[in-house]
């Protein structure tokens, strides 16, 4: 099969061959697995020349480092933990959430935190684990990075070699002589990533003027925050710029004036009552419904006639609903036609 034999394909059935092939792949990729594990168990990578599993996998299968590092997590954790295999073919959980769970697992719980991750997202895995083993907060920093040194003219010194990956064990027992070998760990955390239930760490890097800003925010902020904590300042400063995108997008206020909530315009001009009556009613959300469900956009945002404007359908409350980019082009295309629209 190639891109030109599926172009003759019906809408339907291509729909009908993606998720059999995404459930194909969920099934290889369970087998994949179950092979792997009894592969590390004889670890007969040794005989073929590699000096570990992870090390087979991207050199001689030519999986991506991060494809290998999910295989095999989830393969020693199936080892202990069957009920894996089947939640992967199912689809129910993913490499992700297996990669998350692995060293939490127990005979005890496994169980019922496999059955708390099924159709979960990264994200809610993670606040899952925190919940776990919940970490202190971390203290607010402000620190200098070191700058990067210059290249040099020396040919030899020009050469750059990327540092070895530091081991990272699987589990959290001492390392022994009987010990499964140790697998490199994919690239670093996510930015936001919850330490416990109610508490998340937030990384980032910012500017000198950025830098300035937040000095002169704690100097002209310590008769409400004396000591002048990052965090108490970066929650003041995130709820009014949040307050204030919402008051302009979506026409949020405090106090708004009182206007009949069916206000029409004559125009394409959104009225600020309309607006709030529609992002309330939305509950700020697209609200697409496709064969599988609304769809749980809640960036870009934007208003959709649901009378197209150009067929006579009027600016209110009840021809408006909230669409994100995605879903309000693919109903303009739908409406109008592919040819009347630019290609994104």
């Amino acid at each position: 099969m190639n891109l030109n034999s599926v172009r003759s394909l019906s809408d339907e059935q291509l729909l009908r061959d993606v998720e059999t092939a995404a459930a194909h792949e969920r099934e290889a990729t369970a087998h994949l697995i179950v092979l792997l594990a009894e592969m590390d168990t004889r670890r007969l990578y040794l005989q073929q020349g590699y000096s570990s599993l992870f090390v087979y996998c991207t050199r001689c299968l030519r999986l991506s480092e991060h494809a290998a590092y999910g295989r095999i997590e989830a393969a020693r954790a199936a080892r202990k933990f069957p009920l894996i295999l089947d939640r992967l073919a199912d689809g129910s959980i993913t490499l992700t959430t297996i990669c998350l769970l692995s060293n939490h697992l127990t005979g005890d719980n496994h169980q019922r935190l496999l059955d708390g991750a099924s159709h979960k997202s990264r994200r809610e895995v993670e606040e899952q684990v925190a919940a776990l083993r919940p970490m202190n907060a971390s203290p607010s920093v402000v620190r200098k990075l070191p700058q990067p040194k210059p290249l040099t003219k020396d040919p030899v010194s020009e050469l750059i070699v990327e540092p070895v990956p530091t081991p990272v064990a699987t589990s959290s027992t001492p390392t022994t002589t009987n010990a499964e070998p140790c697998i490199e760990q994919p690239p670093g955390p996510p930015a936001v990533r919850p330490l416990s239930p109610e508490q998340y760490k937030v990384q980032f890097t910012v500017g000198p003027d950025t830098h300035r800003k937040l000095r002169s925010l704690q100097d002209l902020m310590r008769h409400v925050v004396p000591d002048g904590d990052i965090a108490e300042i970066f929650d003041r400063a995130i709820t009014l710029l949040l307050r204030n995108v919402e008051r302009r997008k979506f026409a949020d206020a405090q106090r708004p004036r009182l206007t009949d909530d069916v206000a029409k315009s004559t125009g394409r001009h959104v009225p600020a009552a309309v607006k709030r009556a529609v992002w309330a009613r939305d509950q700020g959300q697209c609200a697409f419904v496709g064969s599988r469900g609304r769809c749980g956009e809640r960036g870009f945002l934007e208003f959709h006639h649901v009378i197209p404007f150009a067929d006579g359908g009027a600016t209110a409350t009840e021809n408006l609903q909230l669409r994100c980019r995605s879903h309000n082009t693919y109903e303009a295309r739908k409406h109008f036609g592919v040819s009347l629209l630019c290609d994104p």
